[in-house]
């Protein structure tokens, strides 16, 4: 088996899930109606750094909210998909669309909906609180549940590996 590390060399574009995997899967409801999730603002610091770096982000989630549209387009994140009953599909159309191909992505999941679109991507990674059917087919298991910086842990390594992380003696964001 080739160790995660050799597999996020090619990496070119990062898909994630939201809920679960941007949060912890907590959704408030309050009485009218309105529901309200949180995110990490170190997740969300990766996520912008790594779209001024080049990199490819992208959500496909099955929820529809204006939040995760307006969380996601603050970050620079342009290509969100959401209310995906099919995220296969979607994910096909997302590969087709940016000229990638599955091993140029990192895919970072939480749930049973993730599982087909994580095994045909680069490196299937997910957040330490997946469910276990998403564990076992992951390449990296981050050590962070989701919503509190398994985002941030499988870009940075990446970046890291490709000598884009922030370096203190380059002073570039």
């Amino acid at each position: 088996m080739i160790n995660y590390k050799e597999k996020l060399k090619p990496i070119r574009a990062f898909v994630f899930d939201f809920d679960g995997v941007m949060t912890d899967g907590s959704v408030w409801i309050f009485a009218d109606g309105e529901s309200v999730r949180a995110g990490n603002i170190k997740d969300g610091f990766a996520i912008q750094y790594a779209v001024k770096k080049g990199y490819i982000v992208a959500v496909i989630s099955g929820a529809t909210s204006a939040s995760i549209d307006n969380r996601m387009h603050s970050l620079g994140v342009t290509q969100v998909y959401t209310g995906c009953a099919n995220k296969m599909g979607t994910y096909l159309k997302f590969l087709e669309t940016n000229n990638l191909k599955a091993d140029e992505v990192v895919c970072m999941g939480d749930d049973l909906p993730d599982y087909d679109i994580m095994r045909h991507s680069g490196v299937a990674a997910c957040p330490a609180d997946a469910a276990t059917e998403i564990k076992d087919i992951a390449d990296y298991i981050s050590l962070y549940p989701g919503g509190r910086g398994c985002v941030r842990d499988i870009i940075e390594q990446t970046l890291r590996l490709h000598g884009q992380w922030f370096h203190p003696d380059a002073l570039t964001w």
